[in-house]
């Protein structure tokens, strides 16, 4: 028995002792980021990790922590450009930026942002710029520059400029070095994570999720809708993250309401790695086993230098389609209809790649057209052709392109369709993302939303495979 009580007693030494080491040691006591509670629970959390070092479930440590929705009072982030809108948009797009020796690309990647989403996307996001470079000099050159290139954005309140003062962030003075980095890339490590969660925590409820990308890249046109498209397929699903691009922390798409939690988890381990491994740690504690990734990338690299002591930085995503694709490859496939098809027309028409097209005299609510492949394949891209090329007549203006997947071999149709698009001017011409693992297409479904009494064309549908 006393054996049994001296074991007990020096594994509680074990325990504890680190719990105060860790809360007299964690630069937290010089600030009020968390509060003593958060801190003493993270440092149990720390403790059970040291004396056990496999997987465990941290969840409720972190859930505890979740609960607090609120962002951070005691930062003193302030706008410099614009204003949020006064209603809830689906998606804060984040980008912070700092001063770079070779010259900034923020300027060229909000154009890009921009250029590649259609007015009525830009309806549903707003941009959100954190200058986090403390230069005044600098700071006063950006502010000009982006006001005056991007001034329809700021009014129309689809771009936000904030900046954080230097006095609101953490030491940066005898940070740990865990990776054999420069002292100086440690110190812009460290405040670069800093940088992301002030950021993040000036986005927390503006909106329903929050994308997160950087100031040196170029975007897949039509990326907003990809990503709408994806959440409607991932709605009723577990997720901490999903990301479009491999790259860094750039294309990482979270639930607004997990920000405050991965704000705190940021400053709390700050100086510990990079924004991407804590990442990697905070998807694991709440227990989403590995990355949700999307191909192709809806993000590519466009800068030559990082921002960090001008260094070369040539990285890019392999997985980012250019806009030069190729022509079509449709696979060998079968059309299925419930259209009145008459004698004179000929269904194939509308999937071969030839100048011939196929025409129905009436198309009625609920009718589809469904290109079902013989063998189903990986579509990365698809394209609706209706109506007439001459004159804007015989458009289908109101419908919808599904993509459909099988699990209990139908011969003629699919068990599972999710949305791809709508319709626009009687065309879609979509990217599609797909996971690493996912399913492969069997089925592209042509819907008919609104009869359309004046006859139909449909002039092509074209696919493009892996």
């Amino acid at each position: 028995m006393r054996d049994f009580l001296w074991k007990l007693i020096i594994i509680a030494t074990a325990v504890v002792l680190p719990i105060f080491y860790f809360i007299d040691e964690n630069p937290f006591d010089t600030a009020s980021f968390l509060s003593l509670k958060e801190k003493e629970m993270v440092a149990w959390q720390r403790a059970r990790m040291q004396i056990n070092p496999g997987r465990t479930n941290h969840v409720k440590t972190f859930k505890d922590m979740q609960r607090n929705s609120e962002p951070l009072k005691n930062v003193n982030s302030h706008i410099l450009l614009g204003a949020f809108p006064t209603e809830k948009k689906l998606l804060t797009i984040g980008i912070s930026s700092v001063q770079r020796p070779q010259g900034s690309y923020l300027l060229d990647t909000l154009q890009s942002l921009f250029f590649a989403s259609s007015s009525s996307e830009q309806k549903y996001f707003t941009v959100l710029v954190h200058l986090a470079d403390p230069d005044p000099n600098w700071l006063d050159q950006m502010i000009s520059s982006i006001s005056t290139l991007f001034q329809p954005y700021i009014q129309a309140r689809q771009l936000v400029v904030i900046n954080t003062p230097l006095k609101s962030y953490l030491p940066l003075k005898n940070l740990k070095k865990n990776f054999n980095d420069t002292p100086t890339y440690v110190t812009f490590l460290s405040k670069q994570n800093m940088d992301y969660a002030f950021l993040m925590n000036f986005a927390t409820n503006h909106s329903d999720y929050f994308l997160m990308i950087e100031d040196d890249v170029k975007c897949a046109p039509g990326f907003v809708s990809q990503i709408a498209t994806i959440l409607s397929a991932w709605e009723r699903k577990a997720w901490v993250t999903l990301e479009f691009s491999r790259l860094g922390f750039l294309g990482k798409l979270f639930h607004a309401r997990d920000l405050p939690c991965f704000v705190r988890f940021l400053l709390l381990f700050y100086q510990e790695m990079p924004c991407d491994y804590l990442l990697s740690h905070f998807r694991d504690l709440l227990m989403q086993k590995k990355p949700i990734q999307f191909f192709p990338s809806l993000f590519q690299h466009m800068g030559n230098y990082s921002s960090s002591e001008g260094q070369l930085n040539s990285l890019t995503d392999k997985e980012f389609e250019e806009n030069d694709i190729g022509p079509p490859g449709n696979p060998a496939a079968t059309i299925h209809t419930s259209l009145n098809v008459t004698n004179a027309s000929v269904l194939m028409n509308a999937y071969s790649l030839d100048k011939n097209f196929f025409y129905v005299k009436e198309a009625k609510a609920g009718s589809h057209l469904t290109v079902v492949l013989d063998i189903p394949a990986t579509v990365f891209r698809v394209q609706v052709l209706t109506g007439s090329e001459l004159k804007e007549e015989n458009q289908l203006k109101e419908g919808q392109v599904e993509l459909g997947y099988d699990s209990t071999n139908r011969i003629n149709d699919c068990d599972d369709y999710i949305l791809l698009g709508l319709l626009v001017n009687g065309i879609l011409d979509k990217q599609v993302l797909s996971e690493e693992s996912g399913k492969k297409v069997k089925c592209v479904r042509l819907l008919v939303t609104a009869t359309l009494p004046s006859g139909l064309i449909v002039r092509h549908i074209n696919l493009w495979i892996k």
